[in-house]
């Protein structure tokens, strides 16, 4: 080709270098029994520095040939695969996105290594950095600004595939499920990943629920590996750290870019695996509110479809999970759309608690959600809480008839009647935090509907309750229902400290009297909300503890003076006979009081056990 007189921008560009022949030459080479071409096709499609223009005339050549790619050709079809197409010309991406769309047409057998790569696309790639022949650094190239336009070209891919091959949804969720990265990824990776997951679901809805329950998965995964305790130490000790490095007021200036940089270190966890929690709940609630709102308006008929798929996903994994801190959140947030939301929750709830053929431990469960929900959203109104109340009373109340009509002698056995105990302690949490809203709007009628509630009668059955659920509860519910005089407890919880009741727990080696402190396991799910970025949507819908005056708090000076205001009925003649005791707490009612703060879920109790 002569140089002299080449018109450089109008001509076509030179043919690009290339060893064998074409791909069907090749082919047909390697039918007579000669692989030498087509070994040398697999090298020099698998050259890293391979160029676009080659690139685009081996795609262009491998469509012209797609009836003899069969399964025979899958190593070779491999490397096609893994040619690097994101991020190159908008040439080669059409040329891929072609040969993709020939592929799945023409050979439906490698559908899924189709989809495999365009998933292995859904995060940042891995960045390897070399010195003397020696690997120092992989890790992922989270500042890739290329990362948006990638993750739409591998939906386009996809959305393709869909078109081509409708049956392609019941392919996808084994390799989404595999390709999930591990939980310890840095949160970029998976913050990527779950964004393309959710979006993934807008135009393949039939797999939404899958793909919500691999998420949520993975985030409890996440959240019961890092408890509160350990939370809130690592950001008290990061607070620590910061206030002792911080320089004396006009010492020196501060770095500008320092400065611009604080906002952002504020708003980061200090414990790691919350810093990737609060990273993908953040993902996770803005996914809810997008879904609910079009166009800045509340989309009824497809908030309530996503209600049904969460709900359905929080059945499987989330009820079931003891100690979740913050995925729970995730309905919690749907509700506060509309009230219907909240009360269909809270029916739900209701009717797994009531439902006897349920596990007992997941009927316990579903009365802390229920009374943890009510006490702590500020959205459910007080006549939906009243309504509630209502129901739970109803069956306590028809419980303890049951118990006193069966001629048994009643014990505390929480093996027996763990969801009776479980749902009057969501009684007592609810009164305790709502009480307030309950009496503000009609003092007389308000307290005319708590002594409606006989409270009495159930603080003072057999089965004793006050004895079973938390002394941090019982102690605010006491003191709050001695204020209004709608119930005295105190004497019923000083009798409890004073003496071990028989608290059973049955198991394979045998019943077991216990002094645990938290023998129902009690698990508060809405307590106070720790992640910073996702708990900013959290917070204005969330009622913080309101403290109490400190006078509501004093019990009463003395044991003596508590029985005359008392007069229990139910304790003369029924003092446990001395063989009964098993031993005795030297603490009073006085000292069981514990702050606000301690109205929640409570520490791991170290108990003792006594074997029969």
């Amino acid at each position: 080709m002569e140089v002299e007189g080449w018109d450089f921008l109008n001509s076509p560009p030179v043919k690009t270098v290339r060893f064998g022949g074409s791909v069907a030459e090749t082919l047909d080479k390697l039918r007579k029994g000669d692989s030498s071409d087509y070994e040398l096709l697999k090298h020099q499609l698998a050259d890293p520095d391979i160029k676009d223009a080659q690139i685009i005339s081996w795609l262009q050549e491998f469509r012209g040939c797609m009836t003899q790619l069969t399964k025979d050709h899958e190593q070779l079809i491999y490397t096609v695969l893994r040619l690097p197409w994101v991020g190159r010309s908008q040439a080669v991406v059409d040329e891929f996105l072609a040969f993709l769309s020939n592929l799945v047409s023409a050979q439906t057998v490698y559908l899924c290594a189709c989809l495999k790569m365009v998933v292995s696309h859904f995060t940042p790639k891995r960045v390897t950095i070399c010195e003397g022949g020696v690997d120092i650094s992989d890790s992922e190239d989270e500042e890739d600004t290329d990362l948006p336009r990638n993750f739409d070209l591998c939906h386009q891919a996809l959305q393709l595939i869909i078109r081509y091959v409708p049956s392609t949804s019941r392919f996808l969720m084994p390799i989404l499920q595999d390709g999930f990265p591990f939980v310890q990824k840095s949160p970029r990776t998976l913050e990527c990943y779950v964004h393309n997951l959710l979006r993934l679901t807008v135009y393949v809805p039939s797999i939404r629920r899958d793909v919500l329950e691999l998420i949520v998965g993975q985030l409890l995964k996440l959240d019961v590996s890092a408890s509160r305790e350990e939370i809130e130490e690592a950001e008290e000790n990061q607070n620590q750290s910061q206030n002792q490095d911080q320089p004396e007021e006009g010492l020196f200036d501060m770095d500008e870019d320092m400065t611009a940089e604080q906002p952002h270190r504020t708003n980061m966890m200090a414990h790691p695996v919350a810093e990737r929690l609060d990273t993908l709940m953040v993902v996770l609630m803005a996914y809810i509110r997008d879904i609910c709102n079009v166009d800045g308006s509340f989309h009824a008929e497809r908030t309530k479809e996503l209600y049904k798929d969460l709900l359905s996903v929080f059945d499987k994994l989330i009820l079931p999970t003891h100690a979740s801190g913050h995925v729970q959140y995730t309905l919690f947030y749907l509700c506060s759309f509309k009230l219907a939301l909240a009360e269909a929750f809270l029916d739900h709830l209701w009717k797994v608690l009531q439902n006897p053929t349920q596990p007992a431990i997941l009927r316990q469960a579903a009365a802390g959600y229920m009374g943890s929900f009510m006490a702590r959203a500020k959205f459910v109104p007080v006549l939906t809480v009243r309504a509630c109340l209502d129901l739970l009373l109803t069956w306590i109340h028809a419980y303890i008839d049951s118990q006193d009509s069966s001629g048994r002698q009643v014990c505390c056995d929480i093996s027996l009647h763990g969801p009776f105990y479980a749902a009057c302690q969501a009684v007592f949490y609810t009164l305790v935090f709502r009480h307030r809203a309950m009496l503000e709007a009609n003092m007389k009628k308000g307290l005319e509907y708590l002594q409606s509630l006989n409270l009495e009668r159930l603080v003072m059955c057999q089965l004793n309750p006050l004895k079973v659920c938390l002394p941090s509860v019982t102690s605010m519910f006491a003191a709050i229902t001695r204020k209004y005089q709608v119930v005295f407890c105190y004497t019923i919880i000083e009798r409890n400290n004073r003496q071990v009741l028989p608290v059973v727990r049955s198991s394979a080696g045998g019943d077991g009297v216990t002094t645990n402190t938290n023998p129902l396991d009690s698990f508060f799910p809405f307590d106070p909300y720790l992640l910073k970025r996702s708990g900013q949507l959290i917070e204005p819908l969330y009622q913080a503890w309101d403290d109490l005056a400190e006078t509501d708090l004093l019990p009463p000076k003395t044991a003596q003076e508590a029985q005359k205001e008392d007069e229990d009925d139910f304790l003369s003649g029924e003092t446990p006979h001395g063989d009964a005791m098993l031993g005795l707490t030297p603490s009073s009612y006085g000292s069981n009081v514990c702050s606000p703060n301690s109205v929640g879920s409570p520490p791991t109790a170290q108990h003792r056990a006594f074997k029969f």
